[in-house]
């Protein structure tokens, strides 16, 4: 009887922790992704092309990363779009449209190692100040992991989250609260 209390406790243990993202449908490589040309400049450096269209972030196109400018130090002229991963309800799985966007991070940083970035995580308004505290350092850690898996060293990054503390956008409904569903890649 023990035996078998113990199992489906583990079974039980088990399925809770398991996730429901599919590890084996990542693309490698994304036919509608946004190409970089190494060695270009200006509009010949890259192209940007419309993102497979996220829930709840509108029809937005993932804005292209010259690769040859000093981002570190010309951070406003990089469109918010192009430094932010939008995120679901209560989530902090990066979704396979941001993953252009990562990757283009991830070269400019492991191109510039003396470059640093603060990356910041951010809820909407539903929730605790607590949960959404973590929720947020959820989210900002998982930008930071992706960005390590992509090669950028760990010392280059800093996690942070501010909850709810800094909406994007003002107001109490689903468009405003999926743009405040985010990590900000920022840099220093």
């Amino acid at each position: 009887m023990m035996k078998n209390w113990l199992a489906l406790s583990l079974l039980v243990a088990l399925v809770g922790c398991g996730t429901n993202v599919p590890l084996n449908d990542v693309p490698v490589s994304d036919a509608k992704a946004t190409t970089v040309t190494p060695g270009a400049s200006g509009a010949n450096a890259a192209a940007t092309v419309p993102s497979a269209g996220g829930k709840g972030v509108g029809n937005s196109a993932v804005a292209a990363v010259d690769l040859n400018k000093n981002n570190a130090g010309n951070q406003a002229a990089m469109p918010a779009e192009a430094r932010t991963v939008y995120f679901d309800y209560d989530s902090y799985v990066i979704k396979p449209e941001f993953q252009t966007l990562l990757s283009n991070h991830a070269r400019m940083l492991r191109a510039k190692p003396e470059s640093k970035v603060a990356i910041e995580g951010h809820t909407d308004e539903s929730g605790g100040r607590e949960y959404n505290l973590a929720l947020g350092q959820k989210r900002a850690d998982a930008v930071r992991d992706a960005l390590v898996i992509l090669g950028v060293q760990k010392a280059q990054m800093e996690s942070v989250s501010f909850g709810k503390e800094k909406p994007a956008v003002m107001g109490s409904d689903e468009a405003a609260y999926a743009k405040n569903r985010r990590a900000e890649i920022r840099y220093q």
